[in-house]
């Protein structure tokens, strides 16, 4: 017996057979497409890794170099910027210093000078506390200067009133204070709270005897509270401003040279002076005999007036018995 083929059947399944073949394709495309992303992912990374190295390592090569040319790397830098910094001299920071310094220089002209040295300190951002100026022996002047600089310009400023003239002498000294600036400012916020709270207690006091009680208290820690801002001032200026003090001299007059000899004008002079002198000491010595020689002259005049009298009686002539004088004989 023979079977015949329903025609409607075999037309349902082949839609169905497409639709499966269709997806079972479907499926494998998307798993291949996800394969190719994975992989083009991973070769896009490596590439890029790949482009990166050159790229990190010519950096890395500049870095080396720059490191080079500035002389090492930030951390070094620093190092060696705090030794340039003792070297030249640079205070720390937090570092109270005091400095001071006396200069002797031999200057040309004293009232020259002194206005270079008030204009270098003014100059620099200074004043001058002090200046006296005489003139000796009608020759030469001296000055005395006080100058307060910064101290910042405290070396150049040395250096250029060091240059004004011959340098005679130069001392500085420098002291550092840290310890004692701490120590003042640490002590005012103590005695500043200690104001504060015996303010408190006053403000809470009732009785009379606890108000003047406190009140003695609170004058005796005000007044070393001024004491210690006086202090904290006094150090503020002098590690602020350095202290220069300046003499400035001029050279003294030299003496003329005895090698010539001395010419007529200085015979004459000295003949005359001893013409002058030799003519005082007589006089001195008429005037220091006159007395002696006028009692001499009178004893003199007194002698003679006597010897004439005596004289004159001797030669008297003699009366004889007639009265008569005796002739004189016959030659």
């Amino acid at each position: 017996m023979q079977r015949h083929r329903h025609p409607g059947r075999s037309s349902v399944r082949r839609p169905r057979l497409v639709l499966a073949a269709g997806l079972v394709a479907g499926l494998l495309a998307l798993s291949g497409c996800g394969g190719s992303d994975s992989a083009s992912d991973t070769s896009s990374g490596d590439s890029k890794r790949a482009i990166g190295a050159p790229e990190r390592g010519a950096a890395d090569a500049a870095a080396g170099k720059a490191e080079q040319e500035t002389g090492g790397s930030p951390s070094q830098q620093k190092s060696q910027d705090g030794a340039q910094g003792k070297k030249s001299g640079a205070l720390p920071s937090g570092t109270h210093v005091i400095r001071t310094a006396s200069l002797s220089v031999e200057v040309g002209s004293v009232p020259k000078a002194a206005v270079l040295a008030r204009s270098a300190a003014e100059g620099a951002g200074g004043l001058v506390a002090s200046e006296e100026t005489e003139r000796v022996d009608d020759t030469h002047e001296v000055s005395h200067l006080v100058l307060r600089v910064p101290q910042g310009e405290y070396e150049a400023v040395l250096k250029r009133l060091a240059g004004t003239g011959k340098l005679l002498s130069r001392t500085s000294s420098a002291k550092d204070v840290t310890d004692q600036v701490v120590d003042v400012e640490s002590r005012i916020t103590t005695q500043r709270a200690s104001v504060a709270r015996v303010r408190k207690l006053m403000d809470r006091a009732e009785r009379l005897s606890d108000v003047v009680t406190l009140e003695g208290e609170l004058s005796s820690r005000q007044a070393s509270l001024e004491s210690l801002l006086a202090q904290q001032a006094s150090l503020k200026d002098r590690t602020t401003l350095a202290t220069i003090t300046l003499d400035l001299s001029e050279p003294e007059t030299v003496a003329k040279d005895d090698d010539d000899g001395p010419g007529f004008l200085d015979a004459l002079s000295g003949g005359w002076h001893a013409f002058v002198t030799a003519l005082l000491w007589l006089a001195m010595a008429v005037g220091a005999a006159a007395p002696f020689l006028a009692a001499l002259a009178v004893l003199v005049l007194a002698w003679r007036l006597l010897r004439r009298r005596l004289a004159g009686r001797r030669a008297r002539p003699t009366s004889g018995p007639g009265g008569s004088s005796p002739a004189p004989p016959a030659s």
